[in-house]
């Protein structure tokens, strides 16, 4: 069943023909389309391609949150990476998040975020996260008391956004049109050679498109499941809710309705799946979440899931394919795609074009390759 957000009815877009483009971006997520409308702001000639619509992958079947950071906890990411890239990292991520909330209208709300500790150890280790993210100068708020009773503690990260994320890619996808970038919807790229440009970006983050090479599957497909209730009139949620790890997330709509997702470590071993298919052990599990967060069952109204890339690492995967000279890859974001997925396609338009942001170095997707 398609999402809740790709429910929503949207204007065509501009019908636009590119002959002879410079680059051929194979993916209409937020990725792809940020891609196009650094590309096309720079004089080129772009062409985008999907297998579905605009924004009918991830990018539309997703949580709905935008998040500043990586998809590690910030005092995991000063260990691994260091205090000082970790830091520029994190401080890139608010850049972006700010310029998406320039663009998206009312497709984004800036209500913040708050990240749940589910029991004490949890506690702990976001306690952990919450002083290295203050040492380093962030903005975040220690909470104890405005959780409810389910939750020890949170960490409110006040500049976070809760977003339609099918409404925000459409958006942009419309003045990437308006641009000038052609967007083919309904068409799967089924190998490179069907494309003329001379220079290819593959934005399918963990669908698979047999297009990666070596790289092909080393960005795990996962699935992740979500429902939409029914509207109630409480308002029992402010802001986008995530905790035991990034395993439950929730929020609760303008309308009064909560969409959930995750759950899916109840049933690792089905999720490592390009299947977007809903199973009932997972929906089983949502549902009686949610019925626990309201005090009461709730009339389910639609259920779905959408594929994310996972890499091992939990840093993206931007840059040229190993050997190969002519196409690129940004994706793996595991499951933190939001932001990062807008990031992340200005940055590999912007090296497409000669200029190579220091970040990227993390990004390199040789380090996959050299992992096998």
């Amino acid at each position: 069943m398609s999402s809740w957000w790709l429910a929503e009815q949207s204007d065509p877009l501009p019908r636009v023909r590119v002959d002879e483009p410079d680059v051929e971006i194979v993916g209409a997520g937020i990725t792809g389309v940020s891609a196009a409308l650094t590309l096309a702001h720079a004089g080129q000639r772009v062409r985008v391609h999907d297998a579905r619509e605009v924004a009918g992958g991830a990018s539309g079947r997703n949580g709905g949150f935008a998040l500043r950071g990586g998809t590690m906890a910030y005092d995991k990411a000063r260990e691994w990476l260091g205090r000082d890239q970790a830091r520029a990292y994190w401080r890139l991520t608010e850049e972006y998040l700010d310029r998406l909330a320039s663009l998206a209208g009312d497709a984004l709300r800036r209500v913040g975020s708050l990240r749940v500790a589910a029991d004490d150890e949890e506690r702990a280790e976001i306690r952990t996260e919450y002083e290295a993210l203050r040492e380093d100068g962030f903005d975040a708020e220690w909470r104890t008391e405005a959780v409810g009773g389910r939750f020890p503690a949170a960490i409110f990260h006040p500049d976070d956004a809760a977003i339609q994320p099918a409404r925000l890619v459409r958006r942009l996808a419309a003045q990437a049109a308006a641009d000038g970038v052609e967007i083919v919807e309904h068409h799967r790229v089924e190998s490179l050679e069907q494309l003329e440009a001379e220079r290819v970006l593959v934005a399918t983050d963990g669908y698979p498109s047999g297009l990666l090479g070596e790289l092909e599957g080393l960005i795990i497909p996962t699935r992740g499941q979500m429902l939409a209730t029914e509207p109630i009139a409480e308002r029992l949620f402010d802001c986008p809710h995530y905790g035991r790890h990034g395993f439950d997330y929730w929020q609760q709509l303008p309308d009064g309705r909560i969409t959930a997702g995750g759950f899916r470590d109840f049933a690792l071993d089905s999720e490592f799946t390009d299947a977007e298919e809903t199973t009932p052990a997972i929906q089983g599990a949502l549902e009686s979440f949610v019925a626990d967060l309201a005090g009461r069952p709730l009339r389910v109204e639609r259920r779905w899931a959408g594929i994310f890339g996972l890499v091992l690492d939990f840093l993206p995967v931007v840059g040229p394919l190993p050997g190969n000279d002519r196409a690129w890859v940004a994706g793996g974001y595991s499951g933190h795609g939001n932001v990062l997925g807008f990031m992340c396609g200005d940055l590999v338009a912007r090296a497409l074009l000669g200029e190579t942001h220091d970040v990227l170095t993390l990004f390199d997707p040789v380090r996959l390759a050299r992992a096998v």
